[in-house]
């Protein structure tokens, strides 16, 4: 049997030495510390710190040209703290590699080389091989640190992950965040722990087979702790504004070379396989070529992959730079998100108004990867999308839940908590089976109860903006037209916001929440070593949008295995008849029924499988179907035999 390729390009695992110093930071370098940054400030100074008696040295900065300056401090070590002195005031490093204090205290001089790396066999998985599990460090496990992290490893892949996703880890004001208020790009959250922390979990998550993509903020710096503008006014475009203030300026070539080298950065010292840049779309770069076509290219050229978030739905996005695209191996793809919440839930409010969430929308979306190719959008009148069948399967990302989706709820409620078990369960198959790249957000696979709220840790004048912000966004909901309404909802500044949204892992082995993981494990399973499920290039399945609200997706080449799965997520139907045209099993086989999402087993009951929501799947077998059994069913599970 011939599968397609792993992956379109070499995945074996080098991780390249950098070719010399980074244009900015603090290096460890033969003999002492190498100290490097940009500013427009004359005669800058590093003052070297001791905790106790203060500064200790102040070293004169040499200017180079083009706005750098440097020194080399030949008493340097790893571990020194440090601020630059700019017209007499003080501040860290906004390049700095790790900052023990937080993000307004000293910067620490980092050796990477102290670690002792085990994976020097790894290999990533090809990009079509990724299962991606989404996580936010601070409330995976209840210590919230990167060690903690590590133990859980093995539950990831008994689940059937191929990749880890991290929530944005560069340092942020405060104890908590989200990730998108960092403002240091090169030191990992000293919330979470030291940088050799990362480097552990990192070095374990490999020795499990698992690849870690980390979710990377190109688009802005947060508002607290951001001092590039003290250093220099070139950093940003005060005449271009993104949602979060103006725009970064990488027209300008040092900035430029900084975010360039903090891609490599991540990769060469820290071992990730790759990036999720958040929020592209915001990212102006009038370039040739664009700073993002950059990042591409060289994350490739280390063998890495990159995705982007990006709410415009176009197709260049993944293009080759030949083709004039920037070169992205995937996007985000929410219109499956969003169609498949609306049929669930009902709701139509914010950006769910765009969305009917219709069985022929799904259909449309499962067919060609986003719903909105050039179509008006029904809340702005703009055209949004471009055609992308040009594009491969594995390039759209779909989920069912993530940190937006869970999180921008008032309450920050799972959509487990919004519909039935069984249209969860049903929902939940239909991620995993079908042929685009699933993403799971962590507790997904269990139906956790909690909730993942918005939380910071702002000083109080800032904080009391992001909390009135917050409430705001709901004003014009239905459920909050009532001022008092709004005061129920959680304040982002509360302790107890950041801790009731820490995993509960006991849910894990609850028998419900069990009964769900199983089906996670079991569906996922099936889409890894199933040969039909091998077969997702464009030419080997087929998308049906057939009576009753009911998906229907055949899977595989005739004469190599085919497999059918039927989702109906309302429910109230009986399954359609399988000896129909367009759904008969290929000649000389009949469909014999493999999994049902209403299995008790996963926590559903013994109906029709149409009788509540629900997911089946079928393989088409040789021989008399009546006589086949049912494998990995339950035996009362009564299946309308006359279509058969």
């Amino acid at each position: 049997m011939t599968l397609e390729p792993a992956s379109l390009r070499p995945q074996s695992q080098i991780y390249p030495l950098k070719s010399g110093l980074r244009s900015q930071g603090a290096e460890v370098v033969n003999g002492g510390v190498r100290y490097r940054t940009w500013t427009h400030h004359r005669n800058p100074e590093v003052l070297i710190i001791n905790p106790e008696i203060g500064t200790a040295r102040e070293l004169p900065m040499s200017g180079e040209g083009r706005g750098y300056f440097s020194c080399f401090d030949p008493k340097g070590r790893a571990g020194d703290l440090y601020r630059y002195r700019l017209n007499g005031k003080d501040f860290p490093d906004p390049a700095s590699r790790w900052q023990p204090a937080g993000v307004h205290g000293p910067s620490q001089v980092h050796d990477p080389n102290v670690y002792q790396w085990s994976d020097a066999g790894w290999s990533r998985p090809g990009f079509d091989e990724l299962i991606v599990y989404e996580l936010h460090v601070g409330t995976f496990t209840w210590e919230g640190t990167f060690r903690a992290a590590i133990p859980k490893l093995q539950h990831l892949v008994s689940l059937g992950v191929t990749a880890i996703e991290l929530m944005p880890i560069a340092d942020f004001p405060g104890d908590r965040n989200w990730g998108y208020d960092g403002v240091m790009l090169f030191a990992p959250a000293r919330t979470y722990g030291n940088p050799n922390d990362l480097r552990a979990f990192i070095d374990a998550a490999h020795g499990s087979g698992l690849a870690v993509i980390l979710d990377a903020v190109y688009n802005h710096l947060g508002p607290d702790g951001n001092y590039t503008g003290v250093y220099h006014p070139g950093y940003f475009k005060a005449e271009r504004k993104t949602p979060w203030g103006d725009a970064l300026n990488f027209e300008e070539e040092a900035v430029r070379t900084l975010f360039l080298e903090n891609a490599s950065y991540w990769m060469e010292e820290f071992h990730f396989d790759g990036f999720r840049l958040d929020a592209t779309h915001a990212i102006i770069d009038d370039s040739q070529p664009h700073i993002l076509a950059e990042i591409t290219t060289r994350v490739h050229a280390r063998g890495g992959y990159v995705i982007a978030e990006d709410e415009r739905n176009l197709s260049m996005l993944c293009a080759s730079a030949s083709e004039e695209g920037l070169g992205f191996d995937g996007c985000w793809a929410d219109d499956f998100h969003h169609i498949v919440r609306v049929m669930a839930t009902g709701e139509r409010e914010g950006h769910y108004r765009n969305f009917g969430g219709t069985i022929e929308e799904l259909a449309d979306t499962l067919e060609n990867g986003w719903h909105y190719r050039g179509q008006r959008q029904r809340t702005t009148g703009n055209p949004r999308g471009t055609e992308c069948r040009s594009l491969r399967p594995e390039q759209f990302i779909y989920c069912i839940s993530n940190h937006d989706q869970v999180g921008n709820q008032a309450f920050g409620e799972r959509v487990g908590r919004k519909i039935s078990p069984a249209t969860y369960r049903a929902a939940s198959a239909l991620l995993c089976l079908a042929p685009y790249t699933p993403l799971l957000f962590m507790g997904q696979e269990w139906n956790a109860s909690t909730p993942f709220q918005f939380f910071t840790d702002h000083n109080p004048e800032l904080g009391s903006k992001i909390t009135e912000g917050r409430r705001r966004e709901f004003r014009d909901f239905p459920a909050f037209r009532e001022p008092e309404l709004l005061e129920t909802i959680p304040g982002p500044q509360k302790a107890t916001t950041f801790l009731d949204s820490k995993l509960d892992w006991s849910e894990s082995v609850d028998h419900s929440h069990a009964a769900v993981l199983q089906l996670y494990r079991e569906v996922l399973q099936l889409r890894r070593f199933h040969p039909a499920f091998r077969y997702r290039a464009r030419e080997h399945w087929r998308v049906l949008a057939l009576e009753d609200e009911i998906i229907a997706i055949v899977y595989g080449p005739v004469d190599h295995g085919q497999c059918l799965i039927l989702t109906d997520l309302k429910g109230g139907h009986r399954l359609p008849c399988l000896q129909r045209d367009e759904l008969r099993a290929p000649t000389g086989r009949n469909w014999s029924a493999v999994l049902s999402t209403n299995e008790e087993r996963f926590g559903g009951r013994d109906d029709e499988p149409f009788t509540i929501p629900a997911t089946l799947v079928f393989e088409a077998v040789a021989g008399d179907h009546n006589r086949y059994a049912y494998h990995r069913m339950i035996p009362r599970l009564q299946i309308d035999k006359s279509g058969l």
